[in-house]
């Protein structure tokens, strides 16, 4: 489990295809916090470390989750949000992020407010029914507020800290992102569709 806070921004040094998958090699100054089999939050998927070096992680990506998330689309030299698994102690600062992808989003609009900046996502209809106006919305495995939505799309707005310490600083018109909704909703969704008698049905 996450709380979608950037502990750092890793670098993509090498993407090895197989048919099985990819597997890709990142470099981190989190390296001496990493062990073999641990989990690392990767723009929002949780990927397992397979092995550790002074200088990153690599990692295997299986096709499904190069299917249904922006991975496909990394190459070397590719920034990414990283994120270790949170500890029980920890605080937990932004909301629960699994690293469960739940859809792609493309990025339709960035507009400056102020000292932050607006930034508009397009997103799946199935995604969309769960994000709810000042709810939680994980972007590329950011824990953001929504500040805004609509039928086709919801507004995000990043502070400097955010755009400072996460690969959305540079995120312009185009720009594809991995999107988690808040698990709650989908929890509360299932009981209300189990209490209506609707589940069984499904």
């Amino acid at each position: 489990m996450f709380t979608g806070l950037v502990a750092d921004l890793g670098r993509v040094v090498d993407v090895s295809s197989t048919g099985d998958g990819v597997v890709l090699s990142v470099s981190t100054k989190l390296a001496g916090e990493i062990r073999t089999g641990d989990s690392v939050s990767t723009n929002g998927v949780c990927l397992t470390a397979t092995s550790v070096s002074s200088e990153g992680f690599s990692t295997e990506v299986m096709n499904e989750t190069l299917a249904l998330s922006s991975l496909a689309e990394i190459g070397s030299g590719s920034v990414v949000n990283l994120e270790l698994a949170m500890r029980v102690s920890d605080r937990l600062g932004g909301h629960i992020v699994q690293g469960h992808v739940d859809g792609v989003g493309s990025v339709s609009g960035v507009v400056p407010d102020g000292f932050a900046r607006r930034v508009r996502v397009d997103a799946p209809a199935d995604v969309l029914k769960y994000i709810v106006h000042k709810g939680s919305i994980t972007v590329d495995g950011v824990s953001l507020t929504v500040a805004g939505v609509d039928e086709r799309s919801f507004t995000v707005s990043l502070i400097p800290e955010t755009l400072e310490r996460t690969n959305l600083g540079v995120a312009e018109v185009g720009t594809t992102v991995n999107l988690e909704v808040d698990v709650v909703a989908k929890y509360v969704e299932k009981l209300a569709l189990k209490a209506s008698g609707q589940e069984a049905q499904r």
